[in-house]
């Protein structure tokens, strides 16, 4: 048993938020119109696994189908050339909260500059949908850059909480050795 500590974080208007720089690579960013179980999966494994995204791991084909099927669940997919470099979900929820469910960047992807842009994409997309506040939950299991990363682009702490969580037996990510530190970069 660890101690987990969660930030609620929220935005109440779009004039909160701080847009980051423009990614300067070519990145194109797009609906997954097309509810595919097994894409959805990949991704929660390939963005989470090392910030012990666990919870869907139990989820059965129909369950990620029936989740997938609802009007309200949006997932958006940053693509660089050709490969899926991070996404991000939202769910609209009843009363006008939108809430950014799932967000993250694949680990070949991280410190690269993708992160800022593709989290104003995510509030910026929030809000055209009609939100009346934007919400998101993360903790300090997450990136240590997280909380930093949306409080700079305008979201505030609305709730925080200590809980103890055990720790699942660790996950070697999507394939046996992906656990290895990621090679330096040239």
């Amino acid at each position: 048993m660890i101690e987990v500590t969660r930030w609620h974080l929220r935005m109440d208007a779009p004039e909160a938020l701080r847009r980051a720089a423009a990614f300067s690579g070519p990145v194109e960013i797009r609906r997954v119109a097309v509810a595919v179980p097994e894409f959805s999966r990949f991704l929660y494994l390939a963005v989470g696994w090392r910030w012990h995204w666990v919870d869907r791991l139990v989820w059965t084909w129909a369950d990620w189908t029936r989740f997938l099927a609802r009007p309200e669940i949006e997932t958006w997919v940053a693509w660089i050339g050709g490969a899926p470099a991070g996404y991000y979900e939202l769910d609209r929820r009843p009363g006008g909260i939108t809430e950014l469910l799932l967000f993250g960047l694949l680990p070949s992807f991280i410190g690269r500059g993708l992160g800022g842009h593709l989290l104003t994409h995510a509030v910026q997309r929030a809000w055209e949908g009609g939100a009346t506040a934007v919400t998101l939950n993360t903790c300090s299991l997450d990136h240590p850059s997280a909380r930093a990363a949306y409080l700079a682009r305008g979201f505030r702490l609305d709730r925080e909480e200590t809980v103890p969580r055990e720790l699942p037996p660790p996950v070697d990510g999507p394939w046996a050795g992906a656990g290895l530190p990621l090679p330096e970069r040239p």
